[in-house]
């Protein structure tokens, strides 16, 4: 069963309490989303280890239940 866009951004939230978080469906079938996170916790980490710290949020759901994600990370601007 695919993952809801509110579970996604709830797991996200708890794993980064920063985040300011934006989920889009991009197919409307449940299982293609897009996600926006920003967070100022991200400031100093590659793009790599950003994207690391929301698949770690994700809990190894990732190719799983979740079945793709496209990934936006960005630090707010100051």
């Amino acid at each position: 069963m695919p993952m809801a866009a509110q579970e996604i951004e709830a797991l996200i939230r708890a794993g980064i309490p920063d985040a300011q978080v934006e989920i889009t469906d991009l197919r409307g079938d449940g299982d293609h989303y897009a996600a926006r996170v920003e967070a100022e916790s991200f400031r100093g980490m590659s793009r790599v280890k950003q994207h690391q710290a929301v698949y770690e949020a994700l809990g190894g759901r990732m190719g799983g239940v979740l079945h793709a994600l496209q990934l936006t990370t960005a630090v707010p601007n100051s």
